[in-house]
């Protein structure tokens, strides 16, 4: 198989690292032709804290993508999260020197470059920068540029930013494991990717991804991301919270909650209890269902309580027609979507990552636990496309310029010969 059609994305988790090895069908659908998953141990709330520990668990999990999919894998697309994630709004201009040329994707990628110029705080690297909207010639609202004519070019931009000692360990995880990093993706931008479709990102909607030790959030509106953010809390917290509550140990937290977890207390029935085992011949434990559910709720209502903190500190909460979309594997808690929709009075739904796979993609890969995995491989694809069509553009380039030299050649010579 020709290695340059298939794209890898490593989704580094706090509680898994899934590894999915991708390809693009004749319809354009992609499809998982491999998935390897494993236990995430040197990863806390989204950033490596153990490299060692990490490192192991990536090549497992790649080992287990190249025994699936047959493929030899080096290049890998990383996803990145954390506290550390922070974003802001800039703005800004380039003065082209010819009125009469077009706009090019060489001035827009030149003022794209300048944006990655700006003075951070110290120990802070720019990760992302994402035009919002252009203004040429102060003519405002432009979604693009291209082809247009003028000479001043300007652009609101949303710059996502993040700590360099995080990203640097991603590498260097990476690096250990005997893979390299093609690209290092924001995870609600991959995530984004994979679960919204471009109706829901036009009419304004709220991405909510609730992973194991982040909530990671993506507002687009009118089709542009308007505002991304980090909440240092996940599954991994309500599971602490079982385990606190109900005296038990994490491991049988972690299955009472995805078995028997509900969202809200008021749907789980009074005299439901579950039987846990005791530890070491001890008396097993017996717990309701009820009291696991207020558990549950409570410190959901308090994660969702942030979310709707950032809807509103976006600015954008009374134009999100299409509400919030809700993926990650904290999704998959029953009764999360009537919550979410009882705290902000925001219409929710799940997020699948099934939008753009292929018809015989497997079930287990359509959960929203693997949506930035997906949203990742989509990524690397993106990329790729824009490399080509960047390519195919130089080459029309050049072979106009060809033509107009001789044509004017042609001309050119068509006149000494007449002077002679």
């Amino acid at each position: 198989m020709d290695t340059s059609e298939i794209v890898v994305g490593l989704d580094i988790g706090t509680t898994k690292i899934a590894c999915l090895v991708g390809k693009k069908n004749e319809n354009g659908k992609i499809e998982i032709i491999g998935m390897g998953k494993s236990e995430s141990v040197g990863v806390t709330r989204g950033v490596v804290s153990n490299i060692e520990k990490t490192v192991q668990s990536i090549r497992a999990a790649v080992e287990q993508a190249e025994q699936k999919s047959g493929v030899d894998i080096k290049v890998v697309n990383v996803g990145i999260a954390g506290q550390h994630i922070k974003s802001l709004q800039h703005r800004g201009m380039i003065t082209r020197r010819s009125h009469d040329d077009e706009i090019s994707q060489e001035d827009i990628d030149t003022l794209v470059q300048d944006m990655y110029k700006l003075v951070m705080m110290p120990g802070e690297e720019i990760i992302h920068v994402l035009p919002q909207e252009y203004i040429v010639d102060r003519e405002q609202g432009i979604k693009d540029p291209i082809g247009m004519a003028g000479v001043q070019l300007e652009a609101n931009f949303h710059i996502i930013t993040g700590q360099i000692s995080a990203a640097k360990n991603i590498y260097r995880c990476v690096e250990k494991a005997g893979l390299e990093v093609a690209d290092i993706i924001l995870e609600p931008l991959a995530s984004s990717d994979s679960v919204l479709s471009f109706e829901e990102k036009e009419a304004g909607v709220a991405l909510v991804d609730i992973g194991g030790g982040t909530t990671d959030i993506a507002i687009f509106q009118d089709g542009i991301i308007r505002h991304t953010a980090v909440i240092p809390f996940g599954g991994n917290v309500i599971t602490e919270d079982i385990k606190e509550g109900s005296t038990i140990i994490k491991r049988q937290a972690e299955l009472l909650k995805v078995k028997f977890g509900s969202a809200l207390a008021s749907e789980s029935q009074e005299n439901e209890i579950v039987c846990i085992p005791g530890l070491r011949g001890r008396e097993p434990k017996e717990i309701s269902v009820k009291n696991l559910s207020h558990i549950i709720q409570a410190r959901m209502e308090e994660i969702i309580e942030h979310v709707h903190y950032e809807i509103r500190n976006s600015g954008y909460e009374k134009k999100l027609i299409a509400g919030v979309v809700i993926t990650g594997g904290g999704s998959l808690l029953k009764h999360i979507p009537q919550l979410f929709e009882y705290v902000t009075g925001m219409s929710s739904r799940i997020g699948y990552p099934n939008e753009h796979l292929s018809m015989g993609t497997q079930e287990n890969l359509t959960s929203p636990q693997f949506a930035t995995g997906i949203g990742l491989v989509m990524k690397g694809f993106e990329k790729q496309d824009k490399v080509v069509r960047e390519e195919q553009e130089t080459i029309r380039t050049t072979r106009n310029m060809n033509l107009k030299g001789n044509f004017f050649d042609k001309i050119r010579s068509f006149f000494e010969e007449d002077v002679q």
